[in-house]
């Protein structure tokens, strides 16, 4: 072990070798609080250690740091025995944050446990690492949920476009309902139309949680032939999806989204009346001005606040 000239990091490391792991787990968390990168060798020691309460712990101190030696440590321990120690290593590669980290976790795409790859593909999602494109679009047809939802994430993040045919596919056919709202989302990085049928269809989907990511894709690609779908949809039976849609008609600007919104101030629901009164305000038509002055008067603040901002943009647009 490392002599330290530190007498409080020189201590820790004595603790670290005791027998007792609770004493050795106390240690690392010392470690965690430390200023600095000298502790860093110390905590990728521990690591190894035979207590697994003391490598999980070492794992989740290792978020804070991200070096070659710390990444490959901790992605080492998604094969650990144990559970909670798997559990640890994941949520701490999930922040990593320097493209570079990607080269240490690329084997462990492949790896035969299904928990890993979806472990492995988290961890990158974030990275836009360039290497990780292959090995995501492999995954597309992992036999797990869990592993193909991950791998739409990363391809999402790095707006693979080769892979929208793909998406497009588990945007309305995959079984599970995740896979399908990441692959939708993941068709926000579409660079034309050719996505609008899927994103339609999605916006049927059975699952909620899918229309509501639909709504929110079709905005974001402001696409103009979802403005018929998605005034149909502020009258979906989750609030979450009205809202959305009420977002995305204002992010198109579309004259024929009028009648709908305008109808919308008048909703029960405050946020879908706050929503509707800021995509009028995006629309800037002179036909919605009678109904945002009355809005301009409603009881709720925030409504009242977004029905004024409204007609600002409206008058100075006029």
């Amino acid at each position: 072990m490392t002599d330290y000239d530190d007498p409080e990091l020189a201590d820790i490391a004595a603790r670290l070798r005791e027998p007792d792991a609770t004493v050795r787990r106390i240690a690392v968390l010392a470690l965690a609080d430390f200023d600095g990168d000298e502790p860093l060798p110390l905590l990728v020691s521990a690591l190894d250690d035979a207590s697994a309460d003391v490598r999980a712990e070492a794992a989740r101190a290792l978020e804070a740091f991200e070096t070659p030696d710390s990444v490959a440590g901790v992605a080492r321990l998604l094969n650990d025995e144990d559970a909670d120690v798997r559990d640890a290593a994941a949520q701490s590669l999930a922040q990593l944050k320097l493209a570079s980290s990607a080269i240490a976790l690329l084997p462990y795409l492949a790896s035969t446990d299904s928990f890993v790859r979806a472990a492995a593909l988290r961890a990158v999602r974030e990275l836009r690492a360039p290497e990780t494109a292959a090995p995501a679009l492999a995954a597309l047809d992992d036999a797990d949920p869990l592993v193909r939802r991950e791998a739409v994430s990363v391809l999402g993040w790095l707006k693979h476009l080769d892979a929208l045919p793909a998406l497009t596919a588990l945007a309305t056919g995959d079984p599970h309902a995740d896979v399908r709202r990441a692959a939708v989302g993941a068709l926000g990085a579409a660079t034309d139309d050719a996505v609008l049928p899927a994103l339609l269809a999605a916006l049927g989907d059975a699952a909620w949680q899918v229309r509501e990511e639909a709504a929110a894709t079709l905005g974001k690609l402001r696409l103009q032939g979802a403005a018929a779908a998605l005034v149909g949809a502020l009258d979906d039976p989750y609030w979450q999806v009205r809202l959305r849609a009420a977002r995305s008609l204002g992010r198109l600007r579309s004259a024929d989204a009028l009648p709908a919104l305008i109808a919308a101030l008048a909703h029960t629901i405050s946020n879908l009346r706050k929503e509707a009164a800021l995509a009028l305000g995006e629309i800037a038509s002179p036909l919605a001005l009678p109904a945002l002055r009355e809005a301009a008067n409603d009881p709720d603040p925030e409504v009242r606040k977004s029905a004024r901002l409204a007609l600002q943009q409206t008058e100075a647009a006029a």
